[in-house]
């Protein structure tokens, strides 16, 4: 399982944005790749940048 966050919210509207990028279990992701994220209320594409930080475990 990604250590990425399934969700976030929207910057536009506040709703709830879903990650559309998946990685195979052998292809994890790492800092530096791209991952989009489409929100279901208002459907803006986000493209984000992968950083350390977001790979920690909590």
């Amino acid at each position: 399982m990604s250590p990425l966050a399934e969700s976030i919210v929207c910057v536009e509207c506040g709703g709830t944005a879903y990650l559309l990028t998946r990685f195979p279990p052998d292809d994890p992701p790492m800092p530096g790749d791209v991952v989009a994220y489409r929100c279901a209320e208002c459907v803006d594409r986000f493209d984000i940048v992968v950083e350390e930080a977001d790979l920690e475990e909590e």
